[in-house]
C-alpha cells in the first residue's frame, strides 16, 4: 500500500467512523477501488489501526467525559460516573466474546468481500430510517440497555453494518435520549479499540519493522484529524434528527455495491 492510498483510506475511516454509514464497509469498498491486494489478516490489521486513530479522536472530543468516568472509578463510590463506567464494560462483553471466539472467521470477511458490504449497508439504512422515526425521549441508558446496545455493536463488526448507526439506532429505539445515545455510542467503542491494538502488539500482529508501518502511520494521522471533525459534526446531526439522509445514502451505496459485485 502506498502513501496516497493510506491517506485516502485514513480520511474515509475518520469521516465514516462517526457518521452512521459504516466505516469498515467504506474501507473495504475503498480498498477494492484502490486495488489493495493485502491478505485478509493484513487488511483487518490496517482497519484496526485506523479505528485506533478515531478512538483517540473520540477521547479528545469527549475528554471531559472520560476524565469524569476515570475520576469516578478511582473514588470507589456507587455514583453516576461509576455506574456509567460499568455500563460501558457491560456493553463490551458481546463484542469481546465474538472477537475472541470467531477471530479467524471475522478475518475472512475483510478483503474485498464487497457483496456482503452491500447487503449490510442496506440493513444499516433500515436501522437508521426506523431510528429517525422513533419518538425522542429523555431516558438514560440502563444496565439492560447497555447490554442490548453491546449486542448491536458486536453485530456491527460485520463490514457494512455501521457501528455508530447500529448502536445509536438501537439506543433511540429503546427510548434513550438521542444526545445521550450518541455519547454512549462513541465512548463504548474506545476500550475495545485499545484492547484490539494491545492484543495485536502482544501477538506480534503489528510489526514495527514492517514495510507497511509507514502507510499505517500516515493513515493513522489522516484518520485522527478527519475523525475530530466528523465526531463533532455527528453529535449536532443526531440532535437535529437527520438520520434519514444517511439511510438514503446507505441504501443507494449498498445497491450500487451489490450491482458492482454482481457484474465483476
Amino acid at each position: 500500500m502506498d502513501i496516497i492510498d493510506a491517506i485516502i483510506l485514513g480520511i474515509i475511516q475518520g469521516l465514516t467512523e462517526f457518521l452512521p454509514v459504516s466505516s469498515s464497509g467504506h474501507l473495504e469498498l475503498g480498498k477494492a477501488i484502490l486495488g489493495d491486494n493485502s491478505i485478509p489478516e493484513e487488511s483487518l490489521l490496517f482497519t484496526i489501526v485506523l479505528h485506533f486513530a478515531t478512538a483517540l479522536s473520540t477521547i479528545v472530543v469527549f475528554r471531559k467525559d472520560v476524565f469524569e468516568i476515570l475520576k469516578g472509578l478511582f473514588q470507589f463510590k456507587w455514583n453516576e460516573e461509576t455506574q456509567f463506567s460499568l455500563k460501558i464494560i457491560l456493553s463490551m462483553i458481546p463484542a469481546v466474546f465474538i472477537g475472541f471466539f470467531f477471530e479467524r472467521q471475522l478475518e475472512g470477511l475483510f478483503g474485498e468481500n464487497i457483496q456482503l458490504v452491500g447487503f449490510m449497508l442496506i440493513i444499516t439504512a433500515l436501522l437508521l430510517y426506523l431510528a429517525d422515526k422513533a419518538v425522542n425521549s429523555k431516558k438514560n441508558v440502563t444496565f439492560s440497555n447497555a447490554f442490548i446496545i453491546g449486542v448491536s455493536q458486536a453485530i456491527a463488526i460485520l463490514p457494512g453494518i455501521s457501528r455508530s448507526g447500529a448502536t445509536i439506532s438501537t439506543s433511540v429505539l429503546l427510548g434513550i435520549d438521542k444526545t445521550k445515545a450518541a455519547r454512549f455510542s462513541f465512548l463504548m467503542v474506545v476500550p475495545l479499540i485499545f484492547g484490539s491494538i494491545a492484543k495485536n502488539i502482544l501477538d506480534g500482529g503489528i510489526n514495527f519493522e514492517s514495510k507497511e508501518l509507514t502507510p499505517m502511520i500516515i493513515g493513522f494521522i489522516a484518520a485522527f484529524i478527519s475523525g475530530l471533525i466528523a465526531c463533532t459534526w455527528m453529535i449536532k446531526l443526531v440532535k437535529k434528527s437527520k438520520l434519514t439522509y444517511f439511510a438514503v445514502y446507505c441504501l443507494i451505496v449498498g445497491a450500487i455495491t451489490i450491482l458492482f459485485a454482481f457484474f465483476n
